[in-house]
C-alpha cells in the first residue's frame, strides 16, 4: 500500500467507498471475494467489477492479472484516505477550526457526560505528552 500519498486523487462515491472498505479489510481479492463480503442482497457481479475498475482509474486500487482474472488490492491506505477525508471535512464544514468541530460534537451531537469525559481525558493526555516533549 502507498502511504507516501496522503491525498487521494478524487473523492469516492458511497458505492466506491463501500468497496474500498472491503478491500482494506481483505487486503486483496478477486471480484467474487469482494462480492462475498457484502450482506444480502448482494450487488450484481458486473456492478462490483465496474466499480473496482473505476477505483483503479481514480488511483485507489490496483490489480495483478492472472490470465483474464484480476486480483485487486488497495493502493491508498485506509489511514491516508481517512486523513484526507477528515482534512476535507475540516476545511469545508468547520473552517479549519478544531474548536468549531469540538463545539459541534459537544453541543449539536448531544454527547453524553461519559463521552465528553473520555474526550477530555484523551485531550489532557495529549497536552501532557506534548508538554513533556517540549521540556
Amino acid at each position: 500500500m502507498n502511504t507516501d500519498n496522503p491525498s487521494p486523487p478524487a473523492p469516492l462515491t458511497r458505492a466506491e467507498e463501500e468497496i474500498m472498505q472491503i478491500l482494506w479489510q481483505i487486503e486483496k481479492g478477486m471480484v467474487h471475494d469482494i462480492l462475498a463480503q457484502f450482506p444480502d442482497p448482494k450487488p450484481a457481479y458486473n456492478t462490483v467489477s465496474t466499480i473496482v475498475r473505476i477505483l483503479e482509474q481514480k488511483g485507489f486500487a490496483g490489480h495483478k492479472a492472472y490470465g483474464r482474472t484480476h486480483e485487486y488490492f488497495p493502493v491508498i491506505s485506509k489511514k491516508d484516505y481517512t486523513r484526507s477525508t477528515f482534512k476535507n471535512l475540516m476545511t469545508n464544514y468547520f473552517g479549519n477550526s478544531y474548536k468549531s468541530l469540538a463545539s459541534f460534537f459537544a453541543r449539536d451531537e448531544q454527547l453524553s457526560l461519559k463521552e465528553l469525559e473520555e474526550i477530555q481525558k484523551t485531550i489532557d493526555e495529549e497536552i501532557r505528552k506534548q508538554k513533556e516533549e517540549q521540556s
